[in-house]
């Protein structure tokens, strides 16, 4: 099993070019299958949910040809003689994999979905998933792991989410698209990923408009196109440079960050002195002598991001006096503190709010990455320690950073990706 070894102390300067958004091309991926052509996807990530993503939908008999690493196109006419079944295999290691449902449901009528898994921050329920393609007509049944959905064919309907969902709104919005008539959501999630989604649906004859709103209209067609479309650059890995330049007292350029949908996390950075300033597609950051404490609260687009919210404690950790960091998306998501500890952090938990005293002194030692985004946080830890980290089940790290110690070498970084000979 892989870990990744850091001596931490190094300095970050150059250039990084930030790769395309996971969250944004796994349900781009999924939206293949309502075309009825071939769809292909430029600029992206080279990373192990697309992989499992390709996996999955290479089971339900889409077809899926790279022309290099970066450019995927996904011919979904093969599907109409698959099983429209997700197993519980490639299920249970992403949790995105739902996001097949509407899109499977409105095109061909039926499918079968394992109940999902990928990280282990949370419930995260799928009901609100199920609740909006029921009120388009879904026949819904959940037995043996499995859920059931059956419709001739999707109608349009109102609905309100009851808490605010990305994947759901995702979801339904996909299904919609193909409903007879038209479709109001209310309460949907306002994410560029579900902005971007809208994008492409629309590219390929959808009918979408207020996608970035509360208020999403789809006005029902018969058939989608396939399209060809670069993949939004990752505001999450943006803001995961971000924190490393500013950790180490760096100078970083990260090429093509996507700065208009970063302005929550722009801005808390600069709280901590950190200089950040956009350069035409480009974002320069700038790390302040010494750093200032920040008070955070995650919250929905536009709001400060939740997956951003393990790399802001380690920034926090980082300053001069008491930050506090207040998540109120997910339970359960500071699995990452007790091993920021271990490194030498002093952070106390209470409910759903870290205190945070700095500045921490960190020295190096084993830790053990426990999800996507707290992976990152060990990672960014390392960069400042004294001494040899080593962070091991990196395979977390995978799922959503590309190659993340050859970008972090470049710029600087004494960082190194082991691979351990199998026992």
């Amino acid at each position: 099993m892989d870990k990744i070894v850091i001596h931490g102390g190094k300095r970050l300067s150059g250039e990084v070019q930030i790769l395309g958004a996971k969250n944004a091309a796994l349900p781009l991926m999924c939206a293949a299958l309502v075309g009825d052509r071939p769809t292909t996807f430029r600029h992206l990530p080279a990373l192990t949910d697309v992989a499992t993503m390709v996996r999955l939908l290479r089971s339900l008999g889409c077809e899926c040809s790279y022309a290099d690493e970066r450019t995927l196109t996904l011919d979904p006419r093969g599907v109409a003689q698959g099983t429209f079944e997700a197993p519980y295999e490639l299920v249970k290691t992403m949790r995105a994999s739902v996001t097949v449902m509407g899109p499977l449901l409105a095109r061909f009528g039926r499918t079968r979905i394992s109940l999902p898994g990928g990280c282990a921050i949370g419930a995260r329920p799928i009901d609100q998933h199920l609740k909006g393609l029921e009120a388009l007509g879904a026949q819904i049944t959940l037995r043996h792991g499995y859920v059931d959905l059956r419709a001739d064919r999707l109608r349009g309907a109102d609905f309100v989410f009851d808490t605010v969902t990305v994947g759901g709104t995702q979801n339904v919005m996909m299904a919609a698209a193909l409903a007879n008539g038209t479709s109001r959501l209310e309460n949907a999630a306002r994410e560029p990923e579900v902005q971007e989604l809208a994008i492409v649906l629309n590219k390929m004859g959808a009918k979408i408009s207020g996608a970035g709103t509360p208020t999403v209209l789809i006005e029902g067609v018969d058939r989608l196109d396939g399209v060809d479309h670069a993949v939004l650059p990752d505001r999450i890995e943006a803001g995961t440079f971000m924190v490393a330049a500013a950790l180490t007292g760096g100078d970083v350029l990260l090429r093509d960050a996507p700065v208009e949908y970063m302005q929550a996390v722009i801005a808390k950075i600069q709280q901590t002195g950190t200089r950040c300033e956009a350069e035409g597609g480009n974002l320069r950051v700038v790390a302040p002598e010494r750093l200032k404490p920040v008070d955070v609260v995650t919250r929905p687009h536009p709001g400060f991001p939740t997956d951003m919210q393990a790399q802001l404690t380690v920034l926090a950790s980082a300053a001069h006096g008491r930050s506090a960091i207040t998540e109120t998306i997910f339970e359960n998501r500071f699995m990452h503190v007790p091993e920021l500890n271990r490194l030498g952090a002093d952070i106390v938990v209470n409910g759903n709010t870290a205190i945070v005293r700095g500045p921490a002194q960190y020295t190096g030692s084993t830790v053990m990455a426990t999800d996507l985004r707290a992976s990152a946080s060990l990672v960014l830890a390392g960069l400042i320690a004294e001494g040899r980290t080593e962070i091991r089940r990196v395979y977390h790290i995978d799922r959503g950073y590309e190659r993340i110690e050859t970008r972090l070498q470049a710029l600087g970084a004494d960082i190194e990706r082991h691979h351990d000979a199998p026992a």
